[in-house]
């Protein structure tokens, strides 16, 4: 599937509202605007084998029916706007649903903005797929027989190509689809590293940052691990995977975690149906990192890429007040074709 240049809509049929210009606004107007009453969800928390504690949030419905897994971007969570999108249109199609909340990235039902600590001496990242492995395997084992299916978003979209490469034979998971994946980290990052893009990155180190440094202040390991002043001063993200992130989940420095982490590397071992959304103008990625992951793909992997629509932005619709957020339906209609 292609895009068009054209004013009108493209193939895919996404037009890009008129009010919403531009990548950026197309990026920012659904955290800016969209309601923060939140799906009704039923906790769980999982312990890990490692033994900490993995928070899932459940969207129950009637039983026998596929169930989506959810991965949210970074900083993310099941509360994010997007997440929570998602989560409506797979409750309108009678699905049920699992919001996995990466290690440090859960928050407090009653006070959002406040993240659940972990127990042990370590965080998250891109290419972290030991715990979605985990719960893709208790999941199928609770459900044998059942539709499973799952969506990943930005950082969870990498996290779910990069797993579905690594475990070609896999069984669990009957189709995927995955947002706005910054496929090559590196790419990505060295793209932030415009004066826009720091903009964004900035929103994201202020509380990546507090989370590393309270890792020292907990866990010797990660005191021995992480390079506080650097971690301090850190202003891209490649200052900071490479103070903070990197070492702390064993890699040598960011560019072993750019090369080992990122999900284009794993796209031509993918043997499941997946579905890649993607925009041109997304923001946080290069269009020729976008090409690349692309051509490199093996044919289970189907791209629908728009020439507009920013990150986990395509906002449509006609009238202001009265958004329609195109890839929620897309994603979810494209992964009913493929369970009947």
């Amino acid at each position: 599937m292609s895009s068009s240049e054209s004013g009108g809509p493209e193939p895919s049929g996404f037009r890009p509202a008129w009010w919403v210009p531009g990548p950026h606004c197309q990026t920012v107007w659904g955290r800016l605007t969209r309601s923060r009453r939140p799906v009704a969800l039923r906790r769980e928390v999982l312990e890990t084998p490692d033994g900490d504690d993995l928070v899932l949030d459940h969207l129950d419905g009637p039983e026998g029916g596929p169930r989506v897994v959810l991965l949210h971007g970074l900083e993310g969570s099941s509360f994010s706007v997007y997440i929570q999108g998602l989560l409506r249109e797979i409750g309108r199609r009678g699905w049920r649903a699992t919001a996995m909340n990466f290690r440090s990235c859960a928050r407090d039902p009653k006070h959002r903005r406040r993240m659940l600590r972990n127990r042990r001496p370590r965080l998250y990242h891109s290419g972290e797929t030991g715990d979605l492995d985990f719960v893709v395997r208790a999941l199928s084992a609770r459900e044998p027989g059942g539709a499973l299916l799952a969506i990943g978003s930005s950082l969870g979209g990498n996290v779910l190509l990069k797993w579905l490469g690594e475990h070609p034979g896999q069984g669990e998971i009957t189709a995927a689809a995955a947002l706005s994946t910054p496929y090559d980290l590196g790419a990505s990052a060295r793209h932030l590293e415009s004066a826009v893009g720091r903009i964004y990155v900035g929103r994201f180190l202020a509380t990546l940052r507090t989370k590393a440094l309270e890792a020292t202040r907990r866990f010797p390991e990660a005191a021995a691990r992480i390079d506080v002043a650097r971690t301090l001063c850190a202003r891209t993200f490649r200052e900071f995977d490479d103070a903070a992130n990197a070492p702390l989940h064993g890699f040598t420095g960011a560019d072993d975690y750019y090369r080992r982490a990122s999900s284009i590397g794993f796209l031509p071992k993918i043997a499941t149906p997946a579905l890649c959304m993607s925009a041109q103008d997304d923001p946080f990625l290069p269009r020729e990192a976008l090409e690349r992951a692309r051509a490199g793909a093996s044919k289970a992997v189907d791209f629908l890429v728009t020439s507009r629509g920013g990150h986990l932005g395509w906002v449509g619709g006609e009238w202001p007040g009265r958004p329609r957020y195109f890839a929620e339906r897309t994603v979810v209609d494209w992964l009913a074709a493929r369970v009947g």
